[in-house]
């Protein structure tokens, strides 16, 4: 039987994992999905980038078949270029097309794309509506609550979104001013699931570092899912222990072995996808994580994130799981 994207018969929420640039990428989606991830999303691409056939972002729409059911994000303030750009993001399969109206940085936002066009709802609804009405796929959508703290009309525009047909929704807890500081306000989240004329999936986005938090959201708000960003950066074991949490069973302990060996495995993965030098330096982003709590780190990390080479990322690999076994 084919599993809807949006719905799960291995637990009473869906778990995914959340679109972040230069980190969700084929090998570390491979590895949440090993445990446990429900759902996947790619990296965001901009429109105008895959019409144009830069390598880079046509890298960032591979994805394998176990990946899958997985979606594919795509950004941009032009319509036309979005247009454009859905038969090169058809031709690749996904189960679902995602449009990011949620990124707060400079680069995307300043150009009116992502969390920018909440600045516009109107254009935001047009173009939303234009792109479900010209895709093959369900079309998704990922914002935040709103620009700014004075301009929280979340529970208004869901609506909208909704009305152009979208097939189903993500909300990040913050507004475009907020960037990543403070805390997600899951409140408001709360407010669009309960709110009686929604009747889409709703997916919750934010600050969601733990099994425990995962259970408390779908507790307290209802959501259909839950998607984890940062919290499974360096921790691809949060779906596994959220999976756990949510049947009622205790979380298992990630051993010091168990942690190097998944990090081998992802840098080893990252670098027969994208090259080692690229590799390298990307996975800086995730040691911190990987070996988070471990007492007296701090030598290792600086020596993880400086070694200019695999064979010597590995030996220090190798040197951590010495160390911590005696």
């Amino acid at each position: 039987m084919n599993l809807s994207p949006f719905t799960s018969q291995l637990s009473p929420c869906i778990v995914g994992l959340s679109p972040m640039d230069d980190i969700t990428d084929l090998p570390f989606r491979q590895l949440c999905k090993e445990m446990g991830a429900d759902l996947l999303i790619t990296e965001f691409i901009a429109s105008e980038a895959l019409n144009r056939d830069a390598e880079k972002s046509l890298r960032k729409m591979r994805f394998t078949e176990e990946q899958r059911p997985i979606g594919i994000q795509i950004f941009g303030a032009d319509e036309d270029e979005l247009l454009r750009c859905l038969e090169v993001v058809e031709q690749a399969q996904p189960d679902f097309i995602d449009i990011n109206w949620g990124c707060p940085v400079r680069k995307v936002a300043g150009k009116g794309a992502g969390s920018g066009i909440l600045q516009d709802i109107p254009k935001m609804l047009r173009i939303t509506a234009s792109m479900v009405q010209h895709a093959h796929l369900p079309v998704t959508v990922k914002t935040r609550i709103g620009y700014s703290a004075d301009s929280m009309m979340i529970t208004d525009f869901c609506e909208a979104l909704q009305d152009t047909g979208i097939a189903a929704l993500s909300i990040h807890g913050r507004t475009k001013t907020q960037m990543y500081s403070g805390t997600a306000d899951w409140t408001m989240i709360g407010a669009v699931k309960n709110n009686p004329r929604m009747h889409i999936p709703i997916f919750g986005n934010g600050d969601i570092t733990s099994a425990a938090q995962a259970v408390e959201s779908k507790n307290c708000y209802g959501v259909d899912g839950i998607l984890i960003g940062r919290g499974a950066i360096g921790n691809p074991w949060i779906f596994e222990q959220c999976q756990r949490a949510f049947r009622g069973e205790p979380e298992r302990e990630i051993t010091v072995n168990e942690r190097v060996e998944v990090c081998r495995r992802h840098l080893q993965a990252a670098i027969d996808f994208k090259g080692e030098r690229t590799a390298i330096f990307e996975m800086r982003k995730h040691y911190g994580a990987y070996f988070k709590g471990l007492f007296n780190f701090k030598p290792f990390r600086l020596a993880l994130v400086s070694t200019p080479s695999a064979e010597e990322t590995f030996a220090v690999l190798d040197r951590i799981k010495e160390h911590y076994r005696q």
